[in-house]
């Protein structure tokens, strides 16, 4: 009996591949799939390795026909993924949780230091050979100590940043999640309150129909004109074009965005502000984290084929 096929749309870690191995053979697309190319390359693999940026949809399954058993995506995010389709076509999905929280969490806080204390704005001065000297009130930033970080999604993610802020002093309130008043000690009050009393707000909601440009021009409006807010989730949860109002117009003093509506297009309007700091999606980008997110998903890969259930099946 011939060993299942494996597809997988990115090169990963050899330790991974090595463990996909044992499972099956292993074929790695050598460059980033269309929609196409990825419809074409599926046919009649067992299972599929894939990333944030791979739309799996009704399509797809299609193309991979009966022969697919899982799909194995390397990210804690999983709008990507048609999951109802998934279930249509017997197909299990899983996702990399846990193993990225710590990194995203002190990404997060990079961030945040980063637009408080306006780092990439100085670093940005000096190289255009722009700073004359020092100055007792020059590129004045923000403290944390005493302010209140917001954290609007209570997840893993979001509840390892919280879990860090002690450490600055500040002190935490979580987003209305189902009836809970407190979470790790932590208050729980309603969005609108968490606009208007957070001097920091930390994005770490899923992208889903009713998060989607959750953070429009209202509930920019709401926020305090000394806030800063940052987004390490996913892009669609802000509306880009109602930020860079927000930033142009003071009614915001900064944000920081790991991640974009159309990437990896960022809005115009948003390029030429010094009040915002601006990566390119590598909120989980360590070597430790990406290792790990990868092994996790060749493990969910080889169990599924053995016969055995997922390790993080997404239900």
């Amino acid at each position: 009996m011939p060993r299942p096929s494996i597809l997988v749309t990115r090169r990963l870690p050899a330790s991974a591949v090595a463990l996909l191995k044992t499972a099956g053979d292993v074929h790695v697309l050598d460059s980033s799939p269309d929609a196409v190319a990825l419809r074409q390359a599926v046919a009649g693999r067992a299972a599929l390795v894939s990333m944030l940026t791979d739309k799996i949809d009704t399509a797809l399954l299609d193309a991979a026909g009966p022969s697919l058993k899982v799909v194995a995506n390397v990210a804690v995010g999983f709008d990507n993924i048609d999951l109802a389709a998934a279930r249509d076509h017997h197909v299990v999905v899983t996702n990399t949780p846990d193993v990225l929280t710590n990194s995203v969490a002190e990404f997060t806080w990079a961030l945040i230091l980063a637009v408080a204390r306006r780092l990439v704005e100085g670093d940005r001065l000096i190289r255009r050979k722009g700073w004359t000297g020092w100055s007792f009130d020059f590129m004045t930033g923000t403290e944390l100590a005493g302010k209140q970080l917001g954290i609007l999604g209570p997840g893993r993610i979001g509840r390892a940043v919280a879990a860090r802020a002690a450490a600055f002093g500040m002190t935490v309130a979580f987003g209305r999640h189902r009836d809970e008043t407190t979470i790790d000690g932590h208050p729980v009050v309603s969005f609108d309150e968490l606009l208007v009393s957070s001097d920091v707000l930390s994005v770490s909601v899923p992208l889903r129909p009713d998060t989607r440009h959750l953070i429009d021009r209202r509930a920019l409006a709401r926020m305090k004109r000394t806030a800063y807010l940052i987004n390490t989730a996913r892009g669609p949860v802000i509306d880009e074009e109602a930020l860079a109002w927000a930033l142009k117009d003071g009614l915001i003093a900064g944000a920081a965005l790991d991640v974009f509506e159309r990437e990896p297009n960022v809005h115009a309007d948003l390029l030429g502000l010094d009040n915002v700091v601006l990566t390119p999606h590598i909120g989980s980008a360590t070597s430790d984290t990406r290792r790990a997110m990868a092994e996790l998903a060749a493990k969910n890969v080889v169990a599924v084929l053995g016969g055995q259930p997922a390790l993080t099946e997404i239900r």
